[in-house]
């Protein structure tokens, strides 16, 4: 037995380093061949094939940590089942003279982009619709009440944030009001964002009898702005036919006239017509995914009645979408569209390349392209990898300018005073790739020149970025700058 013994561990002592070495390999062969038929990016993959090579073990891991897109997966798992509602919308849908009308000939260069978004979105236009901005909560609050006190069958409301406060508050009542009324009431709000104040305001809303549900809830800090697949879209529908959209959360910071400590300047929009119902269905879509009911019946039923002349598109998207890249190529087509202007308004500037090269491409064409983000981030980090990478703009002709606070949340794009797109998503990956947004493109040359003389009235008081300015950081700034960058597909 002993002879048997040491025979086997000198056996063992001669094989364990083959199966060590050929176990290493198969991790990396695993790892390779994963990141080469999954990454689309050939710099991507070659950076981390490099690595899970010239790092056994540790390189695969690091792959299988941090490569591996585990966000869109997740995302698809967990709205797997959750039907597309889609309402019957085909009296709304325009003509081809009313197009022709409206967007141009066949030539003209937003015909395209009509049809890029259209196939994108699996959407059509809607035409009869009326859209009237409003600016921020001074504005809009008033009027989103006053539509909540009108409805007679349902709310439907959605916002990333709703915080507990004098603003929260006057929500509350007014949607306690109208359950009381007898009108069908939900409230969604996001699972990070209704943690935003204490005690939130899910309590407060359940004690007036209104039903509300929160997005993904997940056991994090109270204030943590990086966290993935939330639902950041804002969207209000009164009675089927009276929506609102746009970038305003729910909170005190956003009415200006309140004075708050934080102020926020934003804008919304309130939208009538049948594009509302293009809002209604990603309500009832998100509603049905966080509480597990679907919204049918009279009450729910979208109203298509005309409003106005305005052709509009309601343009949804996010992590659990099969084409995940639509809103860039919505952007990309945009950019390419652009024959005298582009102005776009974000606070969130964390383009990628192909981003950054569409913008480069439309300057270097002659088109004149404004940029206007806030002169102080509410979000350092976020600042500071914006300005690591605002040379691959300012050294291509495009303009950055800073607007003075308060903070500007307004998102904004406006292409040649004719095509405009407003909504709740901001220029970097956490919008394009990791949250669940809302925009609405509208092409209407009254809407979107009014929209462009707003940019220009923002851009007459800020400041201008030069790419002089950007270089001139000193090392210990372009390093924290630089290091933040590395970030950005996260922030």
């Amino acid at each position: 037995m002993d002879e048997f013994l040491r025979s086997a561990g000198e056996w063992w002592a001669l094989l364990w380093p083959h199966l060590a070495a050929w176990s290493v390999i198969g991790l990396s062969v695993a790892a390779s061949a994963h990141a080469i038929l999954v990454k689309r990016d050939t710099r991507s993959t070659i950076g981390w094939v490099g690595l899970i090579w010239l790092s056994p073990v540790f390189g695969a891991l690091i792959y299988f940590f941090l490569g591996v897109n585990r966000i869109r997966s997740r995302a698809s798992q967990l709205r797997a089942g959750i039907a597309r509602t889609t309402f019957e919308t085909r009296a709304a849908v325009p003509g081809p003279e009313r197009v022709r009308e409206a967007i141009g000939g066949d030539s003209a260069p937003l015909r395209s982009l009509a049809t890029l978004v259209g196939r994108v979105t699996g959407r059509p236009l809607l035409d009869g619709n009326a859209i009237e901005p409003l600016d921020g909560g001074d504005e809009a609050y008033p009027e989103m009440l006053a539509a909540i006190d009108s409805a007679r069958r349902s709310v439907a409301l959605s916002s990333y944030i709703f915080d507990n406060d004098p603003t929260g508050r006057l929500f509350a009542e007014a949607l306690g009001r109208a359950v009381a009324r007898g009108v069908q009431v939900r409230v969604l709000i996001d699972g990070i964002g209704s943690t935003y104040s204490f005690p939130p305001i899910t309590r407060r809303l359940a004690s007036q009898g209104v039903r509300v549900a929160r997005f993904l809830p997940a056991s994090v800090p109270i204030y943590f702005p990086y966290a993935n697949l939330r639902n950041h879209r804002k969207i209000m529908v009164v009675d089927g036919g009276i929506g609102f959209t746009g970038g305003l959360n729910i909170r005190d910071g956003c009415w200006l006239a309140h004075q708050p400590r934080h102020p926020v300047r934003d804008m919304h929009f309130r939208l009538q017509g049948p594009v509302v119902a293009n809002l209604l269905e990603v309500f009832t879509e998100d509603w049905l995914f966080a509480a597990e009911e679907k919204l049918t019946g009279p009450a729910w039923a979208a109203d298509l009645t005309p409003a106005g002349t305005t052709i509009a598109r309601g343009i949804r998207y996010g992590p659990d979408d099969p084409d995940i890249g639509r809103i860039k190529l919505v952007l990309v087509g945009a950019l390419t569209s652009a024959q005298r202007s582009v102005r776009i308004m974000t606070p969130y500037f964390l383009p990628d390349d192909a981003i950054c090269q569409a913008l480069d491409v439309a300057a270097a064409r002659g088109v004149q392209v404004d940029i206007v983000l806030p002169e102080q981030n509410n979000l350092a980090l976020v600042g500071w990898a914006s300005t690591a990478l605002l040379w691959q703009v300012l050294g291509r002709g495009c303009n950055v300018w800073l607007s003075p606070p308060p903070f500007e949340h307004t998102k904004l794009m406006v292409v040649d005073a004719a095509w405009a797109m407003f909504g709740s998503g901001n220029w970097d990956d956490r919008s394009m790739r990791l949250n669940f947004e809302f925009n609405v493109e509208t092409y209407d040359r009254e809407v979107a020149g009014g929209l462009d003389r707003r940019i220009a009235g923002v851009i007459a008081r800020s400041r201008r970025r030069t790419l002089a300015e950007v270089d001139a950081r000193s090392l210990p700034i372009r390093l924290r700058d630089g290091i933040a960058k590395l970030f950005s597909p996260y922030l």
